[in-house]
C-alpha cells in the first residue's frame, strides 16, 4: 500500500484550516481516511467561541474514530454521531443555530478486503481510479451548480434549493453523496479539498485524470506548488474571480 499526502495553508500567517488523518487498524484488512475542509469564518459567525481547526479537528476525530471502530455503521451514520459529539463540545459556550457557526466540507473513505466505501459532503473532492486506469470523480455538485446559476452562494449555505455543510445538525448527513464499490475495482483513490482542486475546478488548466496522473507521479506536494503557481501568476483573482485568490489546499492518494 502506498500512502502520500500534503497539505498547506493558503495564507503563510493564517492556520490551515484543513484537516486530514487516516487509520490503518492492526488486522491489516483495510482502512479509513477523513478529509474535512474548515469554512472560513465571516464577522458574525455565531458568536461561537472556538476556532475552525479547534472544530476541524473535534469533528474529524470523532469521524475517525467511528469509521474505524464501528464497523457496522453507515459513514453517514458515523458522520451523523461525530457531528453530534462536537456539537455537545460547544453547544453550553456557542449559539450553534447561527447560519455561519463553524462548519466543514467532508470526504471520508473506508475500505476492507471486500469494498471501498465512501461520502462526500460540499465541495471537496473524491478521486476513484479502476484497474483499467479510468478515473471516476465523486462530488457533490450543489455549489458548482449555484455559481453556474449566477445565485448568491454564501446567502444558500445549508438551506433548501442551496448548499450543505457539516455544522451541528446530523440530520445534513441526508445530503451526502454516498456509495459503496467493490475493493476489486479500485486500484486507488484520492482525496483533495477544494484548494488542491482548483487546476480542475477553477482555472480549468487540467481535467480528473490528469490531476489523479499528477499525484501517482509526482505526488500530492508537487501538485500543490502547480496549485501555488497558477495562483501566483493572478494573485488577485482579476483573470480568474475567486472567493479566495488563495487557498488552504489538502491533497492525499493512497494506492489499495
Amino acid at each position: 500500500m502506498r500512502i502520500e499526502s500534503s497539505t498547506e495553508p493558503g495564507t503563510p500567517n493564517r492556520p490551515n484550516e484543513d484537516f486530514l488523518a487516516l487509520a490503518l487498524p492492526a488486522s491489516g484488512q483495510g482502512g479509513a481516511l477523513v478529509l474535512l475542509d474548515g469554512v472560513t469564518p465571516a464577522p458574525g459567525n455565531g458568536d461561537c467561541v472556538h476556532s475552525v481547526p479547534w472544530f476541524v479537528a473535534r469533528l474529524g476525530g470523532a469521524l475517525l474514530e467511528l469509521s474505524v471502530s464501528r464497523s457496522e455503521m453507515t459513514l453517514a451514520d458515523c458522520l451523523a454521531t461525530a457531528i453530534r459529539r462536537t456539537a455537545d463540545a460547544h453547544r453550553d459556550t456557542c449559539d450553534l443555530s447561527h447560519r455561519l457557526t463553524p462548519q466543514a466540507t467532508v470526504v471520508t473513505v473506508r475500505w476492507n478486503q471486500d469494498s471501498v466505501e465512501h461520502l462526500v459532503l460540499s465541495d471537496s473532492a473524491l478521486l476513484l481510479e479502476a484497474p483499467d486506469g479510468k478515473v471516476t470523480p465523486v462530488l457533490d455538485g450543489r455549489i458548482e451548480r449555484l455559481v453556474a446559476e449566477g445565485r448568491a452562494v454564501s446567502a444558500l449555505r445549508n438551506s433548501e434549493g442551496g448548499f450543505f455543510t457539516a455544522a451541528a445538525d446530523p440530520a445534513v448527513v441526508s445530503r451526502a453523496v454516498t456509495g459503496t464499490t467493490p475493493r476489486a475495482d479500485v486500484r486507488a483513490f484520492a482525496a483533495l479539498t477544494d484548494g488542491a482542486s482548483r487546476l480542475v475546478e477553477v482555472f480549468r488548466t487540467d481535467d480528473w485524470a490528469g490531476t489523479f496522473a499528477l499525484l501517482r507521479e509526482e505526488g500530492p506536494q508537487t501538485l500543490i506548488r502547480r496549485v501555488r503557481a497558477t495562483e501566483s501568476a493572478d494573485p488577485e483573482g482579476r483573470d480568474v474571480p475567486r472567493g479566495k485568490p488563495f487557498d488552504d489546499a489538502t491533497a492525499a492518494l493512497v494506492e489499495l
